[in-house]
């Protein structure tokens, strides 16, 4: 349900990179210096990545003569967004992109998705063959930190897909791996780790989510993830987050994907309202200055303008959709 690209590419292009895209922001957090709460430290300034399928397309544009599209798509590619790592070895990507954050001094923002039967065989099907390719994955991934900075979510939908009824992933393997790839990752200094814990639509009564997040490792993490790859808004994701946190006996903390959740789900009819729905909008900016004690980040993880699969006239997962990002990038508000 995550839908991001299966081929590693979307990790491509990191190595040597240090400046931030041409007609973009330069930071990618838009809160330098701003606390994220009351007795916080400063806030974090995001990694933007200067060879994101939206910076390269807006260069086209701009050289072609299309500076409407171009700006718009600036709203994209001068923005903060998650690199997604599926590669089988994921170390290489991993260390370009927090050394390129960290010579800019900023935080690169990571997705680890390489969970055995990832997606459940739907659009983002894939994933290590065996629990122990999957360790041997994790350990690489952490080491590609270093002592670097980074925000890392843990494997988007696998805890919720679980819950939901994926009988292609046996529980107690998953759960397990998920709380190894919490603690490996966690080990390095510098790394805040959030293990995802799907949206409010999903599993609605997210005390359902409790016991298989603790098995999952979420005590050692800093919190969990929610919203990835879905449209719900920060208010509806924000009140489910606190119930969630305080189920999990208070002291967890969280963070929301608001890259497209700024006009909110999608309410029309058919089936996979999820996938690549119409009229929506890019929504707040990745930023620590969220005004909420327990929650510590707004960030664009699913990258907008990647489809989210072949439906609704859709690329394959995770491909860059020009029409569809022009389409979110036209409706932001700001």
């Amino acid at each position: 349900m995550a839908a991001v690209l299966l081929t590693g590419a979307a990790a491509s292009g990191c190595a040597g990179v240090t400046g931030v895209v041409p007609g973009g922001t330069a930071d990618g957090a838009y809160a330098s210096g701003a606390s994220g709460h009351a007795g916080a430290a400063p806030a974090t300034s995001f990694w933007v990545d200067p060879n994101s399928a939206a910076a390269r397309q807006a260069a086209q544009w701009r050289s072609q003569g299309y500076t409407a599209k171009a700006r718009l798509i600036n709203r994209i590619a001068g923005r903060a967004q998650a690199l997604w790592l599926n590669d089988p070895e994921p170390g290489p990507a991993v260390r370009a992109a927090t050394e390129a954050a960290a010579r800019q001094r900023r935080t690169a923002v990571l997705v680890a998705y390489f969970i055995p039967h990832r997606d459940c065989g739907d659009y983002s099907a894939g994933g290590a063959a065996t629990a122990g390719e999957y360790r041997r994955w994790i350990d690489q991934f952490a080491a590609g930190i270093g002592d670097r900075p980074a925000y890392v979510i843990v494997e988007p939908d696998a805890v919720a897909q679980k819950i939901a009824g994926c009988a292609k992933a046996d529980a107690r393997e998953r759960y397990g791996l998920l709380a190894y790839a919490v603690g490996r990752i966690k080990a390095r200094p510098h790394a805040r780790v959030y293990l995802d814990a799907g949206n409010s639509g999903w599993i609605p009564d997210e005390r359902r989510l409790v016991a298989p997040l603790r098995q999952a490792g979420v005590s050692r993490a800093d919190g969990f993830a929610l919203n990835v790859s879905n449209y719900h808004t920060n208010t509806v994701s924000s009140a489910y987050g606190n119930r969630l946190s305080r189920e999990l006996g208070g002291a967890k903390h969280f963070v929301v994907d608001s890259s497209r959740n700024g006009n909110g789900p999608y309410t029309g009819s058919g089936a996979n309202s999820w996938c690549n729905p119409p009229g929506r909008a890019l929504g707040t900016p990745p930023t620590t200055r969220t005004g909420a004690s327990a929650l510590d980040a707004y960030l664009w993880i699913k990258r907008p303008g990647e489809s989210d699969g072949t439906c609704r006239g859709g690329p394959r997962a995770g491909l860059w959709w020009a029409q569809y990002a022009l389409g979110l990038a036209s409706r932001a508000r700001g």
